[in-house]
């Protein structure tokens, strides 16, 4: 697998949390809603427990809203990234056309380069002939064992033709 960038991460880790929070806020908000009714039907006369229940409704909608807007975030940061690569591989594309700008546009730089052009073409082809000829030295050697091989035989026939004669 590849590695992340930076921003893949942060969007990554940004949707991340924002499904945390949003199942966190749904079963806040469910324990919230079942709280209520437990409190309004069963302790009318507990005014404390009315705002304990309220305060985690309101936490629970605050939670919701946080992770609605991480889960925005981490959209942000994708579309951010769409337009990031784009400009910084046409960044990168001039960055090397100048640089093969100056490279040629100056004469000692482009003699340099056509030297270094010059020395490795002359390398590989010292490479390929040093190959050939191995490979030339291996099949003259093989047909010249083939050849004695032949000689000799033709040569102990004719011997067993003169003696039979």
């Amino acid at each position: 697998m590849a590695p992340q960038t930076r921003t893949q991460r942060q969007a990554a880790a940004k949707k991340a949390a924002a499904t945390r929070k949003r199942n966190s806020a749904k079963q806040s908000s469910g324990t919230a809603k079942a709280s209520v009714r437990r409190t309004t039907t069963s302790a009318r006369s507990t005014g404390r427990a009315a705002r304990t229940t309220a305060k985690q409704a309101a936490r629970a909608t605050a939670h919701h809203a946080s992770a609605e807007t991480t889960r925005l975030e981490a959209v942000v940061r994708q579309a951010e990234r769409a337009v990031l690569i784009p400009v910084g591989a046409a960044l990168e594309a001039r960055d090397r056309v100048n640089a093969t700008v100056r490279t040629y546009s100056d004469r000692r730089h482009t003699r340099q380069q056509l030297n270094r052009f010059e020395r490795r073409g002359a390398t590989a082809l010292r490479r390929n002939r040093r190959a050939l000829e191995r490979q030339a030295k291996d099949v003259r050697d093989s047909v010249e064992g083939r050849a004695n091989d032949v000689q000799s035989s033709a040569t102990d026939a004719v011997e067993r033709v003169f003696s039979l004669a």
